[in-house]
Parts: C-alpha cells; structure tokens; sequence
C-alpha cells in the first residue's frame, strides 16, 4: 500500500511537471567538446521578444540551478555556462530555461565531454601533445593563399594574449608566407609542404586566472585545378534588409558546396570571426547540412543578435566559406509613407472640422471682441439715422400685449440703447401723433439699417405682413430695394409656420430666428447674456460707450 501511494504520487508530480514543460516550446540541439581547457556553453536557437527574457540553466534532471557563483568551477553567468576547465564529468544534457514577456522556451543541449589525446608531437614536444585539446580538419588550396582558423570557444568579458602558430609542433618562423593576424593564420602561394599539422595557442585570462589553449588542425590540401567548384553562397547575395532598432535577430547563410571539400563555413564582422566577438548579444549558432544529391551539401550556419543596436546599421556582416564569401548589410525600415498619405489628410480634415464647429461655436463672441476691441466710428456717411427699426405685432392675447410691450418699450431700449448704444426707432414710440403710418413706416425704414420684427404665433397675432396692406407693401420694398437685414425674434416657441405669410418664411429661411428666453423684469437685462450677444451680433457694428466693459 505504500509503495502504491509512493508510484501514485511520484504520477502526480511527474504529471505536473510535464504539464508545466507543456507550457514552453522545447528545442533540442548537441555539443561536442574535448576536456582541459575553459569552455562556455550557450544556446544558439533564440527567439525570445525582447532582451529582457530571465535564463535558469539546470543540469540533467534536477530542480536546483545551476549556481551564480562566479567562484565556482562550474557557473551560470547571463545566458552562459561557464566550465573552468572542462572536465570529463560535466558531460550531461543541459536545460536553458528561456522566459519572456508571454513566452518560455526550454532549450535541452546534449553535451559531450571527450578526454583529451596524447602523442600528437611523440616525444619532440610533450608540453605541446598534452595541452592539444580540440581537433578539427581544414582544407588548404594549392596555389593560392589559404586561410587556417584558431577555433576557440571564448567566454564573455575574458581576453586573449596573441595566437601563437606552430607546423609540426614546432613554431612557425617564416613570417613572410604565415601570416598570423587575430585568430587566423594565411599561408600564401600554398604548396604541397603546407599539407602539415597545425596548432594554434592562445592564453585566456578571466576573473583573474589564465589558461592555456591549444588546439589542433588536421589539413587536407586540394588542388584548384581539375574541375572542383568553389561554394556558392545562395545567401546572403551582398544585399541589405531592414531591421528595427532594438529588435532580435537571426540571419541564416545558405551555401551549396559539393561533399568532397572540406571548407569551413563562418560569419565575420570587421576582419573578426563571430566566434570571436566575446559577445553574448551576437553569435554564431551550429552548422548544419542536408544532403543534395550524390555531390553536393546545402549548409547553413546562422548569425544571432538579441537585438540590434545602432552600431550594426551599414556595417557588413559578412559569411564565408572557402574562397567564397558575401555580405548582408542592416538598414533602418522606411517610414510608413502610407500611413502618412491616409492619416495625413484625415487629421487636416479632423483639425478643419474642429476648428469650424469651434468657430460656430465662439464666432459670435470672436465678432463681439473684435468690435470693442477696433471700434468702428462708422465715419461713411451711409444716411442712416437708426440701427434698427422695431416692428411688432399686437397681439390677440392680453398677457401676450403685455409682454410684448414690456419686451419691445422697455427692455429693448434699456438694453440696445442704454448698455450698448444703438439707436432704434419703435413704432408706437417714437411717430409723432398726426402723422400716417405708411408715410412714418416708409421713411423711418429708409432710415435705418436692420429691421427687427417680433414674431408671435399666428393665432394670438392680427395678421401681421399677411393681408396686402399699405404695411406690407413698404416693407416688402424696403425689403426688395435697400437690402436691409432683418432680425427675427419669436415672443415664444413657434413649432408651426405654415399659417405665416410667406414673407416671413423667406425672411426666417435666409436669417434663421432669435428666441426670447430672458424674463420682463427690465432690471435684470444684461446685453452680456447669450441671446442679446447674438441679438448684437446681427446687428451693425457699433461703438460702445465706456461703461460696457467687455463683449
């Protein structure tokens, strides 16, 4: 029953810790090295969204990361594994644990630590055969200059001493046809005695501590001659693609070779091997290849930046395998131009809406600031003698009599008169007793320049401009002939014009109306309230006097 309840846990945890992997995408991918020299060990499949992802590096199967520590032999430092050295013992299948922004990756490498050979440079040199570690085969071109690479794993912000080149484990002195330069060594005008054994030594100092590095090439010469194809690099074409500031990256290089060469297959920036950049912003990942028929490889070798920074724009990155190379260039991506051309107008279009329901708004505030601020002395003689002329109804209705006699003898004059000045002539009012009333009509109306006629509803009215009388007729021409403005105002809401003389319709169409809201207490008028702004709006500029103070 235990050991039941042991298996049915052990499922449990089992389960969800399966259930929890199930949540980050897996990649795999192996290493193989030699042991006694320092090595670092990273990941090369990046697809994290920011350089902000958190790396946790674990060994095998356990649930405790690997340490901090940069005391210890064996340590995680950013998104490396750090082994000084390495030893037979830390060969194992490591876990990078990748977590972004609403991503997370788990990233398995299989490394494999291989002991170290002896017996290379037999008894001539054993310091030399005991401190040879990595060996890898490179391909020498009879007759022309040959490249050979110091591969060396480097760790980040460590440095290395000078590369030291030996041929047959003894120092190379013939500095004219072996040029060392970085991490490479040029042979010029091959020649069937540069078919030899290499090594190349360096001295890497981190934290403090040095170690030595000595690897060993194999060579391979070929001959130019005799119909072999150099690599063709499919991509990159020495062509430039643009990149976002700030954004991750991998650039692939695909390159056709055929099986029998054995080239090596690089990315270089500014004559130094990617390898070699002690950067963990850009890397180169694993070469692989598929075969292509029965003499050719398509390899392809990446080159992965965490982001891309302003320094990398116009500076060629370039991939080389052989004799062959070629480069890609970073260029900043073009502005939106369509977006531009379609938002563009729509803000114009936007900003001309605003600023019209806006001037709709204020214009009549803007026109009454405009007129106290540059008065007008109305200096033309236009032979006017009045602002406006008041014409009204009399009403059916007492209480409506009554206000509109309030409204058109008391609080018209105390408001257009008193407070802003103008001058107006009310019929009823300022007709001296005697006189006809078309004759009085006719003249004063020549005399003025707005007409403001008091609207009410054609119930409570007696008709007012709908009978052809001697009225009408001198309106309609003063109308017709002078061109005189006319201010409407509704005593009250009128919701219905059908019954209205047509007159009135035209005139309401072509100036719109004004509605009274204020009360019939004359002493609370104010020309500063919204509807005489608007009254004082159609009527014609006027000069204040001094005590209104402002629009």
């Amino acid at each position: 029953m235990v050991i039941l309840s042991w298996l049915l846990s052990g499922f449990i945890l089992a389960f969800l810790h399966f259930a929890r992997s199930e949540k980050c995408k897996v990649s795999t991918e192996s290493q193989h090295f030699v042991a006694g020299q320092p090595f670092a060990l990273s990941y090369t499949i990046i697809e994290v969204k920011n350089n902000h992802g958190n790396v946790t590096c674990y060994k095998n199967s356990s649930e405790t990361p690997i340490t901090l520590d940069r005391n210890s032999r064996v340590h995680q430092y950013l998104g490396w594994i750090l082994f000084l050295p390495l030893t037979l013992e830390d060969s194992g299948i490591y876990q990078f644990v990748i977590r972004d922004l609403g991503s997370c990756q788990k990233i398995f490498v299989n490394l494999t630590v291989q002991n170290r050979s002896s017996g290379w440079c037999g008894d001539s040199n054993k310091d030399l055969a005991g401190l040879a570690d990595n060996h890898n085969q490179q391909t020498l071109y009879l007759g022309t200059t040959s490249i050979l690479v110091c591969h060396i794993v480097t760790l980040p912000n460590s440095t290395l001493s000078p590369t030291q080149w030996y041929k047959e484990c003894k120092p190379i002195g013939d500095k004219k046809k072996y040029i060392s330069r970085h991490l490479a060594l040029y042979i010029e005008n091959t020649s069937t005695e540069d078919a030899a054994k290499y090594l190349c030594r360096t001295k890497l100092t981190y934290m403090g501590k040095h170690y030595d590095i000595l690897n060993r090439i194999s060579t391979t010469l070929l001959n130019k001659i005799g119909g072999r194809k150099e690599p063709e690099i499919i991509y990159p074409r020495n062509n430039s693609i643009e990149v976002q500031l700030g954004s991750p990256l991998i650039v692939d290089c695909n390159i056709k070779d055929g099986k029998e060469n054995l080239n090596h297959r690089s990315w270089s920036v500014n004559g130094t091997l990617v390898d070699f950049l002690n950067s963990t912003r850009i890397k180169e990942g694993i070469e692989s290849n598929v075969s292509c028929g029965e003499k050719y490889y398509f390899y392809t070798v990446n080159i992965s930046f965490l982001e891309v920074r302003q320094e990398d724009y116009n500076r060629p990155f370039i991939c080389m395998s052989g004799s062959s190379a070629a480069f890609i260039m970073f260029k900043h991506p073009a502005p939106n131009v369509q977006g531009y051309l379609i938002g563009g107008p729509i803000v114009v279009l936007c900003v001309i809406v605003f600023v019209m329901c806006t001037y709709h708004i204020v214009k009549v505030d803007i026109v009454l600031w405009y007129r106290s601020t540059f008065h007008s002395t109305l200096s033309k003689e236009d032979g006017k003698l009045y602002d406006a002329y008041v014409l009204y109804p009399k009403p059916k209705i007492e209480s409506q009599n009554q206000e509109m006699n309030i409204l058109v003898l008391k609080i018209l004059p105390e408001v257009l008169e008193r407070q802003c000045g103008y001058r107006l002539f009310i019929f009823g009012r300022d007709d001296l007793p005697g006189q006809a009333v078309v004759n009085v009509i006719d003249e004063n109306i020549k005399l003025s320049r707005r007409l403001i006629i008091i609207l009410v509803s054609e119930s409570s009215s007696y008709g007012l401009l709908k009978n052809m009388s001697e009225e009408q007729i001198t309106i309609y021409n003063a109308l017709i002939h002078d061109g005189m403005k006319v201010i409407l105002i509704e005593l009250e809401k009128i919701l219905d014009y059908t019954d209205m003389p047509e007159s009135i319709k035209y005139l309401k169409q072509k100036y719109g109306v004004l509605q009274w809201r204020g009360g019939y207490t004359e002493g609370l008028q104010s020309a500063k309230t919204k509807f005489w702004k608007n009254v004082r709006y159609h009527m014609p500029p006027k000069q204040y006097p001094s005590s209104l103070d402002s629009y």
